[in-house]
């Protein structure tokens, strides 16, 4: 079997991959390496070609000292939750047999840059961005969409700005997560240039939060809000698939449009996972991550800026003035330490402990109350957290219900710790 291997910048990255590639040669499979690389190029890579799977060494948006893989099935997707479960438990039992000495697999090393840079230039029609000649600003965050995402905005006829362009496993230049507070930077980056447009990108390039001419952070919710208002004008009725931490509203929008939103938990896998199952062609998350069907059912950074810069285009307008058109709610999230164990107890305790019109535990407990502000908290899939997401029309009030449940949670686990 050829299996398609990657890493991010990460200062642990080659070790891993070096883990990784003698672990897949000593079973026999032969290796493609592809270097550092974004997690979506990776993923591009292996569901345009005849690989049967991929591993990428990243810890995504996580602070340096992590590291893990994304396994990736032959179309360029992760690999469900319960196939990560069995591969660890398979891995508890002391893994596969390794193969005799003459069927180890060989190492091969493949160049992507280009061919995945040409391939989102193409997903949508570019000629107008290219004629509009757009100012961009970057922060690439020390992270692998250096290589990209630049690349891109040159192949789009942009003028380009950038921030935290050298890949460091260290991330000296901001934290890795492109929350709206990492990127300040970036806002200043704006003023200065008078740029369109800035995107900001976390460690492994999935995912990106956009900041618009005013140097204004948009939230993932409202990208995702005008993503699916423009991609709905040519494909109407089309369900639109976003987990239980995206805003409500996004529901009124999609309406307008004959269609409807198809809810699932936290993960962009599962979001991902849910697209193909069920042949639709657009998704997205609260975080940033936007899964544009036509082109691959995955979070990519990249095709979230193009996307933007399309629409602006499309649209004859500046990004505020199309983010302007969203429904404008405030929202806000944070996040409180909860050891691993732990958050089973935990989630059982808080679900006894709250009350609200309406409670959704399809991922966590989400609390909607009857002025349409809501709050859901639940355990990270990735840390040793729950995090807290909270929404209203009032920002006072988003502040309310976050403090309000952070401090729940942090009793609960409190008292979990000291038993």
């Amino acid at each position: 079997e050829k299996i398609a291997v990657g890493r991010d910048g990460r200062t642990t990255s080659p070790m891993f991959r070096e883990a990784v590639v003698s672990a897949l040669l000593s079973v026999g499979c032969d290796v493609h390496d592809f270097g550092v690389i974004t997690t979506p190029a990776l993923q591009y890579m292996i569901s345009r070609s005849d690989l049967e799977g991929g591993v990428m060494v990243t810890a995504s948006h996580n602070p340096p000292q992590f590291n893990g893989v994304k396994i990736m099935y032959h179309d360029g997707v992760e690999i469900p939750k319960k196939l990560e479960a069995e591969i660890e438990t398979l891995i508890d039992k002391g893994g596969p047999k390794p193969c005799n000495w003459d069927k180890v697999g060989k190492v091969s090393f493949h160049d992507y840059v280009e061919e995945y840079t040409d391939a989102v230039k193409e997903a949508v029609d570019y000629t107008g961005i290219i004629e509009k000649g757009f100012k961009v600003a970057l922060d690439l965050g020390n992270g692998a969409a250096a290589i990209t995402a630049p690349l891109l905005a040159s192949k789009l006829g942009c003028q380009v700005y950038t921030l935290n362009s050298e890949i460091d496993g260290a991330f000296p230049g901001r934290g890795s997560e492109p929350t709206p507070e990492n990127l300040v930077d970036l806002k200043e980056l704006i003023k200065a240039t008078g740029s369109d447009i800035g995107i900001g990108f976390d460690g492994d390039g999935d995912r990106s939060i956009i900041i618009d001419e005013h140097a204004e952070a948009v939230w993932g919710d409202k990208s995702l809000s005008l993503v699916a208002q423009e991609f709905l004008k040519e494909y109407p009725g089309e369900t639109i698939v976003t987990p239980v931490s995206s805003s409500p509203s996004l529901e009124k929008v999609v309406a307008k449009y004959g269609s409807k939103i198809y809810w699932t938990k936290v993960g962009s896998v599962i979001v991902s996972r849910a697209m193909i199952d069920n042949g639709y062609k657009l998704g997205g998350e609260e975080n940033g991550g936007i899964m544009y069907g036509p082109f691959l059912p995955v979070r990519d950074g990249c095709v979230a800026l193009e996307l933007m810069l399309h629409y602006m285009v499309k649209r004859n307008k500046t990004l505020s003035e199309l983010i302007a058109e969203q429904p404008h709610l405030c929202k806000d999230k944070d996040k409180t330490p909860c050891p691993n164990l732990l958050k089973e107890e935990a989630l059982k305790l808080l679900a006894e402990q709250v009350d609200a019109p309406e409670i959704n535990t399809m991922d966590g407990v989400k609390l909607v109350y009857e002025d349409d502000s809501w709050v859901l908290f639940r355990p990270s899939g990735t840390e040793p957290i729950f995090r807290i997401y909270a929404e209203s029309s009032s920002p006072e009030r988003v502040k309310e219900l976050i403090a309000e449940h952070k401090k729940l949670v942090k009793k609960v686990v409190d008292e979990l710790s000291a038993a």
